[in-house]
């Protein structure tokens, strides 16, 4: 029996899961966030209840890996690393933009078009990866600032769907008839699992203790612009 934990923090949702042998047992997901501090740690505690109840032992603890939120994937990650620190079990990193791509490739269902996965990196940027409908990449993984120009040589090939929060941004610039939308894509734990059981069978594992999610360009630290007023 492969029992695997599942973390999801790469974006405002919070998701946990727990499969037993490929099969979603136990799920918690929160899209009101991001509140990944505030429920992670209880989502957790549940889990491990669970656990406890069904007398399981998980043999892996999956993370999705980035890119996507600093602040989010630090937070999973850290949780992650500490679970697998304590039961003394691997770690396993799924790439965040394969995850979403492979609930797109679910919906959409054709075999004829490719999958652009975009999660958003503020202002006209987004973090995307194009794949066709094997799941294999035909472009990598990369930091974009949106233009039809950059999409264009894929849109040339065929039909090409664009998904996850960076898409929605994107409407009005790829303004191709081949081009196709699909809402309400998130990368969640639950579809973490096809990709988690493989490198688990593979034996795929991350180092625990140097791992670092893939954060693909580097955290920026801002000061706010506030005016103090001091009296002399």
């Amino acid at each position: 029996m492969a029992c695997i934990l599942h973390i999801e923090t790469s974006t405002t949702v919070c998701s946990v899961a727990l499969s037993v042998d490929g099969s979603v047992v136990f799920e918690r997901i929160n899209f009101e966030g991001p509140s990944h501090a505030a429920l992670l740690g209880v989502y957790i505690e549940d889990v491990i209840a669970f656990l406890k109840k069904m007398q399981y032992q998980p043999d892996a603890i999956a993370i999705s890996g980035g890119p996507g939120s600093y602040t989010g994937l630090r937070i999973g990650t850290s949780m992650a690393k500490g679970l697998c620190m304590g039961w003394s079990v691997p770690l396993i990193a799924v790439p965040t933009l394969q995850l979403m791509t492979l609930q797109a490739i679910r919906r959409y269902g054709s075999i004829d078009c490719l999958y652009c996965a975009m999660l958003d990196a503020r202002r006209m940027e987004v973090y995307s990866a194009v794949f066709d409908a094997t799941l294999s990449a035909v472009r990598g993984t990369s930091a974009d600032i949106v233009t039809q120009e950059l999409y264009q040589p894929f849109l040339d090939r065929g039909v090409v769907c664009f998904f996850g929060n960076g898409a929605a941004k994107c409407r009005t610039v790829i303004t191709s008839d081949k081009a196709v939308f699909l809402d309400d894509i998130n990368p969640l734990a639950s579809d973490m699992v096809i990709l988690a059981e493989k490198s688990l069978q593979l034996k795929q594992f991350e180092d625990t203790a140097y791992f670092e999610p893939f954060y693909l360009k580097e955290f920026l630290a801002t000061t706010p612009k506030v005016k103090l007023t001091m009296n002399n």
